[in-house]
């Protein structure tokens, strides 16, 4: 019930900011639409829609950082906090009273962006729902990075750094955009080091049915997205504690 409620009131707060909720669901559909028709002139395999798709919607999932991180920064900075400090509630109530409003909202872009790329010829496959259900540990990876970042920097910096910096590490780094082995080197072994690389990868397997491929690069999202959500409680707690 604890989480319940804080959660209703987070959500509220999320439907009331319709142009974030816009611009998040409405951009990856702006992206892939600019990509396919450039696919349609000048066809590369890297922009075929089964490939492009799951880049899509993963590098959408960077918007979540961006909303879950201004959110919980403006909260910090409000009387709200001070007063639900002096609650039952405890850190966890906190950070998955967030979790649980943005990540439907990341699932919803998700599939969106999978029903725009099915008008535009995607062949449709019940491998699309099993997509959408391994993309769940990136969503929840970005909310987690948002949560974290909100924590400890205020609103202004967490646009700098979700909006900004975020977004275009995790759309370089992601294979979304070019073939990383392409590039090589140090650049290469810094993407596969990373979710981004791997939460593309388990994408497109998964879209391709071939489930024996998608762990390898699932667990690396797995490991990644628990790792930041215990930083962000641990991090969250010690603010509490402050307080």
């Amino acid at each position: 019930m604890k989480i319940i409620a804080f959660t209703l009131r987070n959500t509220k707060e999320i439907l009331r900011d319709k142009i974030n909720i816009f611009f998040g669901l409405g951009f990856p559909i702006i992206l892939l639409l600019l990509l396919s028709f450039i696919q349609k002139n000048i066809p590369a395999d890297m922009f075929k829609l089964s490939q492009l798709t799951p880049g899509i919607v993963v590098f959408g999932f960077s918007f979540m950082s961006l909303f879950s991180g201004m959110l919980i920064a403006k909260d910090r900075t409000s009387s709200l906090f001070m007063r639900l400090f002096t609650s039952p509630l405890r850190a966890h109530h906190f950070i998955f009273s967030y979790y649980i409003p943005f990540l439907p909202l990341a699932l919803l872009q998700g599939l969106i962006t999978y029903i725009l790329a099915i008008i535009l010829g995607l062949d449709f496959s019940i491998h699309i729902f099993g997509t959408l259900l391994v993309s769940i540990p990136a969503a929840i990876l970005f909310i987690s990075l948002g949560i974290l970042f909100g924590t400890i920097l205020n609103d202004k910096q967490v646009g700098g750094v979700c909006g900004a910096l975020l977004t275009n590490f995790s759309a370089w780094l992601s294979d979304t955009w070019f073939d990383v082995e392409l590039v090589g080197g140090t650049f290469a072994g810094i993407a596969k080091a990373l979710p981004f690389y791997h939460a593309v990868e388990a994408g497109r397997f998964a879209l391709a049915g071939d489930y024996t491929n998608v762990f390898p690069d699932l667990w690396w999202v797995i490991g990644y997205a628990a790792l930041f959500t215990a930083i962000a409680i641990m991090i969250f707690k010690s603010k509490m504690n402050y307080n």
